[in-house]
């Protein structure tokens, strides 16, 4: 029986993009991917911005500077799309939907954006869009949330989803160091941008955290704006503090049941217990905590970002959908729960830690934790330390809720006798 030949065209020839490019191309691999895919993957065209410069093991004669033409026109099966960005990307995938090629794609903020209305316009047109790169890295949570725990009912996710913050916060954590310190040691290694905005200031783990929502409960990927906090404002004090009293600081994006009809979505840095698996993923590794209702507790943990890892997680989304192509079927889209609401973050409640640095004068505590009482914010432990004329005042609360802490925190930045409220770190895990 002759093998079936599924043709593949790339959009994107950077990090992710060349090392895909050389699985495909890899005459050691045809084998493996035929029994896997149930066809030969032919790379049959390179999409790239200047086609003149070389790219390492993709032969020239593939090379194209008209993505346009790729998406819209080239005799394809399968479009994978590696390129980034938004708009311009998401009319080239538009084009390939609707001429009924199936796209992969690792592109995290296009499908937080318009990822439903996609994979709706996929299904209308006979085609598919598998977007697995586009969390975590290589690690294969989104086709484990779609298929093995497909009948599980999900109560929350968990997980450390961006490797520069980890680490960032790792560094800080092993060696004491500053915040800033440690950036430009990322900058240096290449684990952050010269513009590090979308990862420190949490937006890349929003953008993944909605869609890993959107999988675990069912709500849409529509461009929803999901609270988030970054990491900029922790300092060598926080970290420290915390390992004393047996925590870990990370950035976590969580999303969780609030009852049978509410999700609550957020990214913001956290305390978690040194025992509590999170806590032991160190450095640029990403890990995803899942509690399942009777799976229970399962995490998994792998690189996060880089072209091999994310090549992997996107070859994988080529062989599902080649062997669809195969077969003739295309998958139907997840349907969206229109029951669900967004849980107030007001509304959460949680453990806070806080420092505030005061006046070292006689009644000022008094005046500080009667603001605490004001609000209804029941303190669990307080920590003086003096330096000078001043005072650092370190709290761990009691259960509180998220808008009596804000309150707290406004009001005690206008007494004259605060000088400054730092960080304010939620404690998670220990429920």
């Amino acid at each position: 029986m002759e093998t079936a030949v599924v043709k593949v065209g790339l959009i994107g020839a950077g990090t992710v993009g060349s090392s895909l490019a050389q699985l495909l191309l890899d005459a050691n691999r045809v084998d493996m991917l035929i029994d896997a895919a149930g066809a030969r993957l032919e790379l049959v065209t390179v999409a790239v911005r200047d086609q003149s410069k070389p790219r390492a093991g993709i032969p020239s004669e593939l090379l194209s500077d008209d993505a346009a033409f790729v998406a819209g026109h080239a005799p394809i099966d399968v479009l994978v799309e590696v390129m980034g960005g938004v708009e311009e990307t998401r009319g080239l995938i538009e084009a390939a939907l609707r001429r009924g090629v199936t796209v992969v794609t690792a592109n995290k903020a296009l499908m937080a954006a318009a990822g439903t209305e996609l994979v709706q316009l996929a299904y209308a047109n006979g085609a598919d869009l598998y977007y697995e790169g586009a969390v975590a890295g290589g690690i294969p949570i989104l086709r484990a949330l779609r298929t093995s725990m497909a009948g599980e009912r999900i109560n929350r996710v968990m997980g450390i989803v961006n490797g520069t913050t980890n680490f960032i916060l790792s560094k800080m954590t092993s060696e004491g160091s500053d915040y800033a310190d440690v950036l430009a040691e990322a900058q240096a290694l290449g684990y952050a941008e010269a513009d590090p905005t979308a990862d420190v200031e949490g937006f890349d783990a929003a953008a993944k955290v909605t869609i890993l929502a959107s999988l675990a409960f069912g709500t849409p990927l529509e461009g929803e704006v999901i609270f988030r906090e970054g990491i900029t404002k922790i300092r060598s004090i926080d970290v420290a503090y915390a390992r004393h009293h047996g925590y870990v600081i990370k950035l976590l994006g969580i999303a969780e049941r609030v009852g049978d009809h509410a999700i609550s979505r957020r990214v913001h840095v956290a305390m978690l217990p040194e025992e509590h698996p999170l806590a032991s993923v160190h450095g640029a590794f990403n890990a995803v905590f899942v509690e399942g209702a009777f799976s229970g507790p399962l995490m998994w943990m792998g690189q996060g970002a880089g072209g091999n890892p994310t090549a992997a997680a996107v070859l994988g989304d080529v062989v599902v959908a080649a062997r669809n192509r195969v077969t003739g079927r295309c998958d139907a889209p997840l349907s969206v729960d229109e029951t669900l609401q967004n849980y107030p973050m007001g509304e959460l409640q949680t453990e806070f830690y806080l420092t505030v640095d005061v006046l070292d004068r006689p009644g000022v505590l008094a005046l500080v934790t009667g603001v605490f009482g004001e609000h209804a914010v029941s303190i669990r432990s307080m920590e003086q330390s003096g330096f000078g004329d001043e005072a650092r005042l370190t709290f761990i609360t009691h259960l509180a809720f998220e808008s009596d802490i804000a309150a707290t925190i406004e009001d005690l930045e206008q007494l004259d006798v605060v000088d400054s409220v730092g960080a304010c770190i939620r404690i998670v895990g220990e429920e």
